[in-house]
């Protein structure tokens, strides 16, 4: 029995107990969840819905809970319900229930822990949103890994996500970009505020041997050619780096397009509509103190230069009308005052901006080798690139290491720590049980040991057995909270606790038979248990967008 379906059994017993008492059954949750107790001593699972629903009803908790415990123990798969405290329901599963668990999360295969908590939900989730005037680089790193760690479990709790990012191609850095590659073409030196860096010159050599007659143009075609095609080469550079990160992005939504396409004029006047822009100094303004900005914002200045306020005003805008129920900012540390603002525009278009926008900040990451800073990238000169890490970390290494913690903090990782293999290496200490399952599966099937109908759940009895099982049981619920609270770093950590469960159930319990010994129901039993961890560390790492190899 999963925590999902003993849910539904605590709600059906909720719902009889208030129907034999003619009380109103309307007051039921259209759903409910159980708790894993603190104490094991109190059961398997714990409700608190005699708590929720007593005082609606006009009985007393405690009263309520017996009536509902009387039910619930009428329950299949149900050992015992007791009454605890002011009326809370502690719950133990039979041994043949709990037991159960395995096959239903092999018979579930990729398909466990994904829920419905966010269906019918479309959002759009934009992270990295770099300028394309560099590599990728170990700032936009940490975003890359979390925001796409974050799409497959919003995914799996049901949501229908678009990954975008906002390629920041508008404004002067792209003219300063085009220059620097302009110049090193030439053999001059970088312009003044213009792009330092090995890739500058890079790009100046593939641009001039693709466009052999590039450099017989005059200045000024020049330096639109090589602007053109330096972003395009650039663009081309980013995508690919990232993809080898494992990083898919379902649009690349180019911010001169709204300039171009009249996408800014536009949204001034879907904003005028709602009565929030006015005119000052012969400006056009935006009254987002009306919504908790610190200040109102210009939209258009006084020479009839668009800002690039009106860029995000416009680009929300365009993802409100594009369908996007829920609109989810990835940004950087030195973005804190961007929340303020980009909700308020949210409100100046009539949505609720508690809703219809989130801003998620993330902190920091820095990169140390044996405890000191690693030196800067030879390419980019004064950045660590992402194609650099992952050449000496690896992407599953990195990735794991990036979503492991919360984003609210920065993060350090030292190279040393995270590529050696040793159980203090967390994402080598998953991986590896991982492969260990593999390899206990591999072993029974040499031994004719197989997974069979005829497997009995109930004799998984041993207090470790138990133990993963309820590891196992957990994951629908992890997942649906690392969707609703924006953590991926939730998933990791039940990993490592279900590696540990896993490794204290190797250690007490034998899967397979030895020396001469024959075959048994219970070895048969364990490789079910065996076979069903497997998968959630597959299932799980995979929402983590790390790999779950066979044999390491």
């Amino acid at each position: 029995m999963t925590p999902a379906e003993l849910a539904v059994a605590v709600l059906e017993a909720a719902r009889a107990a208030l129907t034999e008492r003619d009380l109103d059954a309307s007051v039921l949750p259209a759903t409910t969840s159980v708790e894993r107790p603190r104490n094991p001593e109190h059961g398997d699972y714990a409700s608190n819905i005699a708590l929720q629903l007593g005082k609606k009803v006009g009985l007393s908790p405690r009263d309520l809970a017996a009536a509902v415990a009387k039910n619930l123990q009428e329950t299949p798969g149900i050992d015992a319900v007791e009454i605890a405290g002011p009326g809370f329901l502690n719950i133990r599963l039979s041994a043949a229930a709990a037991g159960e668990l395995a096959r239903i999360v092999v018979g579930a295969g990729r398909s466990y822990g994904r829920g419905e908590t966010l269906a019918k939900e479309k959002v759009n989730l934009e992270f990295v949103s770099a300028n394309p005037t560099g590599p990728v680089h170990l700032g936009h790193t940490r975003w890359a890994a979390v925001g796409d760690a974050l799409g497959r479990i919003l995914s799996a709790a049901g949501a229908d996500v678009t990954r975008e990012h906002y390629i920041n191609d508008a404004g002067v850095q792209m003219a300063r970009f085009g220059e620097s590659v302009q110049a090193a073409a030439n053999g001059q030196p970088t312009p003044p505020d213009g792009y330092p860096g090995e890739y500058i010159q890079d790009i100046a050599r593939q641009i001039v041997r693709e466009n052999p007659d590039i450099l017989d143009k005059d200045q000024a075609e020049q330096a639109a050619a090589f602007q053109q095609e330096g972003y395009k080469a650039m663009l081309k550079e980013m995508q690919d780096s990232l993809e080898r990160f494992g990083v898919h992005f379902d649009v690349w939504f180019s911010e001169k397009t709204l300039h171009d396409g009249g996408a800014v004029e536009h949204a001034l006047d879907e904003l005028r509509k709602q009565g929030h822009i006015f005119e000052a100094d012969g400006a056009i303004w935006l009254r987002t103190t009306d919504f908790g900005d610190d200040k109102d914002r210009v939209l258009i200045r006084s020479n009839g230069e668009k800002t690039y306020f009106a860029a995000d005003a416009a680009y929300y805008i365009n993802k409100r009308e594009r369908g996007f129920d829920r609109c989810i900012y990835m940004l950087g540390a030195d973005h804190h005052g961007y929340i303020g603002r980009l909700k308020a525009i949210a409100a100046c278009a009539g949505d609720d901006p508690e809703r219809n926008i989130e801003v998620l900040i993330g902190q920091l990451v820095s990169l140390l080798r044996g405890g000191e800073p690693v030196r800067l990238s030879k390419r980019a000169g004064t950045l660590i690139t992402l194609d650099e890490l992952i050449e000496v970390v690896g992407a599953d290494a990195a990735r794991y290491s990036l979503a492991r913690s919360s984003t609210d903090s920065p993060l350090t990782l030292d190279i040393e720590v995270i590529t050696r293999q040793k159980n203090d290496n967390p994402v080598f200490y998953v991986q590896y049980v991982g492969a260990r399952t593999a390899s206990v599966a591999r072993n029974a099937a040499d031994l004719g040991l197989h997974r069979t109908d005829t497997y009995d759940p109930a004799l998984l009895v041993h207090e470790k057995e138990l133990d993963l099982l309820k590891a196992l049981g957990d994951f629908p619920a992890v997942v649906a909270t690392a969707a609703e609270l924006r953590e991926p770093h939730r998933v990791a950590r039940y990993l490592e606790e279900l590696a540990g469960a896993y490794h204290r159930f190797y250690d007490n319990c034998r899967v397979l038979p030895q020396g001469d010994e024959p075959i048994t129901e219970t070895n048969r039993a364990r490789l079910w248990l065996n076979d069903a961890t497997r998968q959630v560390i597959v299932n799980g790492l995979d929402l983590l967008g790390v790999s779950a190899p066979e044999r390491m």
